[in-house]
């Protein structure tokens, strides 16, 4: 499990990072470095260069992470975002922001192979194209990724699916020096997540008389 101290500086750099986004200007020049490498983002730089201390970027792949999932956040369709303002006004919590959720339960939240199942689970992908998507994804590069992720999240994020921003962030950073592991959790997330809406096929069909 990452130390309490990273998941806390991530949780609350996607907090930051949501606050940016509040601004139209903020948004749209993080935005421009959606699947770009951060040598391409020259609009984010002013934004995220300030805020991103050594210790959170200090490798290229933790880079690239960070400037991505910022990115991916001013993407979000302006209906989740009025959503999420609506709620904050409420005083609820939001579920897609990823960062209301306590750090201590960091594996009750939601990773991308969790998201993908739900999006199964709600008919909005088919599962043989999830599975698909997983089973690709798990022996690609980070690089790969990061151009399959944009398209990726809105799709979700568009229908209604959670997208954890701190728990990619981790996983992204990660990805290229932890992968098999990293993998196999969203594997292992995308079959719980879609065994909670499977018929049990170990279950006798019919009335309990018919099955006498």
């Amino acid at each position: 499990m990452p130390p309490i101290d990273r998941l806390a500086q991530q949780s609350a750099y996607v907090a930051y990072v949501l606050k940016l986004c509040e601004n139209k200007k903020n948004r749209a020049d993080l935005r421009s470095g959606l699947g770009k490498p951060v040598e391409r983002c020259n609009y984010m730089h002013r934004l995220l260069v300030p805020r991103l201390k050594d210790g959170e970027a200090q490798h290229r792949d933790a880079r690239r992470a960070y400037y991505a999932v910022a990115s991916l956040i001013a993407g979000r369709p302006r209906a989740i975002r009025d959503a999420e303002a609506q709620a904050a006004a409420d005083g609820a919590e939001s579920e897609t922001s990823g960062d209301g959720a306590r750090v201590t339960d960091w594996w009750k939240r939601p990773n991308l192979g969790a998201s993908l199942a739900e999006a199964v689970n709600k008919k909005i992908i088919k599962p043989d194209t999830a599975e698909a998507d997983l089973h690709l994804m798990a022996r690609q590069s980070s690089d790969a990724i990061h151009l399959r992720l944009p398209a990726l999240t809105r799709q979700l994020l568009s229908k209604g699916v959670t997208v954890d921003w701190a728990v990619l962030l981790y996983d992204l950073t990660w990805w290229n020096r932890d992968q098999d592991r990293i993998a196999t959790r969203w594997l292992e997330s995308y079959f719980r997540v879609r065994t909670r809406e499977l018929p049990n096929l170990d279950a006798p069909s019919g009335t309990p008389e018919e099955n006498h």
